[in-house]
């Protein structure tokens, strides 16, 4: 039991200090070395939390994948020269319109409360049983009760690439 509070504190610290150097770090590659190393502790908390497919994941798609593609990205894009470029285009009926859209979105689920975020009645399909191992008690859950968020998180990934890839480019 003192072992798991030990590893507990250490893995807290790591994202912690992680996290704050991610923000805090002038460099782009410091702070992206520093985000690998929140995400490690995070899953590091995972393990403790005995939940072994969580932590593959959080090595294998956030560690290995996506920050590897952040360090390509900002390895590609010439910082210095995006410094000193013009950050802004003017572009403020279109940033105007943007706000506006989630802003009617974000009243909407205000308003609706709870019963916005439903998506489907559990159907019993057997998943949510006693003999459903932890990977299919997480799709489960992933595709029935956090189904928008999930949405949400694959449209963010989808932008930052996007991003990426407009940045990288010389001329639009």
């Amino acid at each position: 039991m003192l072992i798991d509070t030990v590893l507990f504190y250490i893995f807290a610290a790591m994202v912690l200090s992680g996290a704050i150097f991610t923000i805090t770090r002038r460099s782009a590659v410091h702070s992206a070395i520093s985000l690998i190393c929140s995400l490690l502790g995070v899953a590091g908390l995972f393990l403790l939390q005995r939940a072994e497919f969580l932590f593959a994941v959080q090595i294998v798609l956030y560690v290995g994948g996506i920050m590897v593609l952040f360090l390509f990205v900002i390895m590609l894009v010439n910082l210095d020269l995006a410094a000193k470029a013009r950050q802004f285009n003017r572009a403020w009926a279109v940033g105007i319109a943007a706000v506006a859209v989630v802003g009617a979105e974000m009243a909407w689920f205000l308003y609706r409360g709870r019963a916005a975020f439903h998506i489907a009645e559990n159907g019993g399909a057997g998943l949510g049983s006693a003999a459903a191992g932890n990977t299919e008690m997480i799709a489960d859950s992933l595709f029935s009760e956090y189904l928008l968020p999930f949405e949400i998180a694959s449209v963010l990934l989808l932008v930052a690439v996007v991003g990426s890839v407009v940045m990288a480019k010389k001329r639009i």
